[in-house]
């Protein structure tokens, strides 16, 4: 059983610069085909500063820096294990390139079901850009079964 001592338990900080070749790709990687995430030029028609981050992209902060995988390793939850429960996220602004995101998430509760056959995971988080602004809530719930 995953020990709910870790319910509070805060990740390491995520830190995710906003930069073009990457939004792009990521854009091309998920068959994004709305220019606004690949051209400047219909950013800026629709009213960005430059490209915005598609919506799941922040997904990656915690993928890149590491601090997804630490969770899981803390909760000595084997990644053969793992299932992705939900995902959802609440955007306040845009994160465009240029932009510096600073994810902070939070264990928020570890439950489980079916008499422990099923374990769950509610990690949320606050993503913040360089000027102290609120970009996005984020919820993840992972899913651990025996």
């Amino acid at each position: 059983m995953i020990d709910k001592k870790w319910i509070g338990h805060e990740l390491a900080v995520s830190v995710l610069p906003i930069e073009r070749s990457r939004l792009q790709f990521f854009a091309k990687a998920i068959s994004e085909t709305d220019p606004v995430y690949t051209d400047a030029a219909a950013a800026r028609d629709a009213g960005y500063p430059d490209l915005p981050a598609p919506p799941t992209f922040l997904f990656a902060a915690e993928l890149d820096s590491g601090a997804a995988f630490q969770l899981l390793e803390d909760l000595q939850v084997p990644i053969a294990k793992l299932l992705h429960g939900e995902q959802s996220f609440t955007y306040h602004r845009a994160a465009c390139v240029g932009d510096t995101v600073t994810v902070r998430a939070t264990v928020s509760d570890i439950y489980d079901k079916k008499n422990g056959a099923l374990e769950f995971v509610v990690k949320t988080a606050r993503a913040m850009n360089q000027r102290d602004e609120l970009v996005a809530e984020l919820r993840t719930v992972l899913v651990c079964r025996h």
